[in-house]
């Protein structure tokens, strides 16, 4: 890895790792759903405008009806999910649930194409699992005021990853990347447009929250994934997956440095506990890591972000 895709990696992870920061910032104020929707919105304007000049805009129409699906299960309910989760949990928990995403991903993948899982994933995912518990702690309270929706609503976006991924594999495999986002983050927009407006909030969003919505859509969806995209071309999806280990640490950063959020030792334990599982699951931590299921579990990781 050369020292500029060490660059990408951290600047990857600090930018998917604000995405919850920002998250945090304009939920509030502007709901979940018109939230989704400005963040998809000029996600799919920034890329309409690199695929333009790519002159790939014709692979994207072609393909029109796969990509649909991809905006939903990739884009649509998860960002909608996480919007609604950050209104209850901080931004580190949200981020270190977002990190079960490639666990999904490869539990999918073996049951849905076919993909070898050996015992060493196997247990991975169970550790993975397990240190979902572990952050969670006791019984999640569903009460008014409690934070099981949240956390349910967290673990559901991260299952919607471990599905996208894998339709991409089986439905979009000669399709550039670009075309993939960019269709995506359309269909997102339309998917979300009526719920948006249906739930657009009576009192406009300040201009801050205004500005984290569309630091969401230019800096955390359309220069992220440029980034993460140059990042598989450059050292492969094995390698790249190292994003997903640094996420949580630069959201847990971010909450604590701007909105004062706590650490606490579960969030730190039940963080270790999942990633050790992730390594594991992905074949980064032991012997015989295919590429091929390696790819399907770093697109898993995709943000919300």
């Amino acid at each position: 890895m050369t020292r500029r895709d060490l660059v990408d990696l951290l600047l990857l992870a600090m930018l998917w790792g604000g995405s919850f920061l920002f998250m945090r910032i304009a939920a509030p104020e502007f709901g979940a759903m018109p939230m989704v929707e400005a963040r998809v919105l000029v996600a799919a304007l920034f890329l309409l405008v690199l695929l333009q000049r790519e002159g790939r805009m014709r692979d994207m129409v072609v393909n029109w009806r796969p990509l649909a699906f991809v905006g939903l299960v990739n884009s649509a309910i998860p960002f909608v999910l996480f919007a609604y989760a950050v209104l209850s949990i901080s931004a580190g928990y949200a981020a270190i649930l977002n990190a079960t995403a490639p666990l999904f991903g490869a539990m999918i993948a073996f049951l849905w194409l076919g993909d070898r899982l050996p015992w060493l994933r196997v247990t991975g995912l169970v550790i993975g699992f397990a240190g979902v518990a572990v952050l969670v702690g006791g019984k999640p309270s569903f009460a008014a005021g409690g934070d099981g929706w949240a956390v349910a609503s967290a673990l559901g976006a991260s299952l919607s990853y471990g599905i996208g991924p894998n339709y991409m594999k089986r439905r979009l495999g000669g399709i550039s990347v670009l075309s993939i986002a960019t269709g995506s983050q359309i269909a997102a927009a339309i998917f979300v447009l009526p719920l948006a407006i249906a739930w657009w909030p009576e009192r406009q969003p300040s201009a801050g929250a205004w500005a984290a919505a569309i630091a969401l859509g230019i800096l955390c969806t359309g220069v992220a994934y440029q980034l993460y995209f140059r990042l598989i071309a450059n050292v492969g999806p094995t390698r790249a997956i190292a994003v997903t280990f640094l996420i949580p640490a630069f959201a847990m950063l971010w909450g604590w440095s701007f909105l004062g959020e706590p650490v606490t030792f579960a969030m730190i334990a039940g963080c270790v506990v999942i990633l050790l599982g992730l390594a594991l699951a992905t074949g980064v931590l032991g012997a015989g890591a295919k590429p091929g299921i390696a790819k399907a579990n770093v697109a898993a990781s995709q943000p919300p972000k």
